[in-house]
């Protein structure tokens, strides 16, 4: 179960620092939820089936970054800095405040 934890931790760790730009309006718990929800699978999977359980927070890592490039790069943002600001708030539907 160590091993779960400390992947779930770096996972969270790096997740929030890399992609914080993109969930700037976000609510907060909403954002608590994902984590939680994620966290709770991966330890429930463990206990059905051990270490393998670390292939869910993979395969979703996997996944939301590939969907998150591929939306960016089709809406004109830049995938890693969340460039043009102005129309990525537009995008998500947040009020842009000048």
């Amino acid at each position: 179960m160590e091993a779960e934890l400390i992947v779930l931790l770096v996972v969270q760790l790096i997740g929030s620092v890399s992609f914080a730009r993109f969930e700037i309006e976000t609510p907060i718990i909403k954002k608590t939820l994902k984590w939680l929800i994620l966290d709770g699978l991966t330890i429930g999977l463990y206990f059905l089936i051990g270490h393998y359980s670390l292939i869910l927070p993979s395969l979703l890592i996997g996944l939301g970054t590939t969907f998150h490039f591929i939306w960016c790069k089709r809406n004109g943002i830049h995938p890693l800095k969340a460039t043009p600001k102005k129309k990525y708030y537009k995008l998500r539907g947040w009020k842009w405040e000048e």
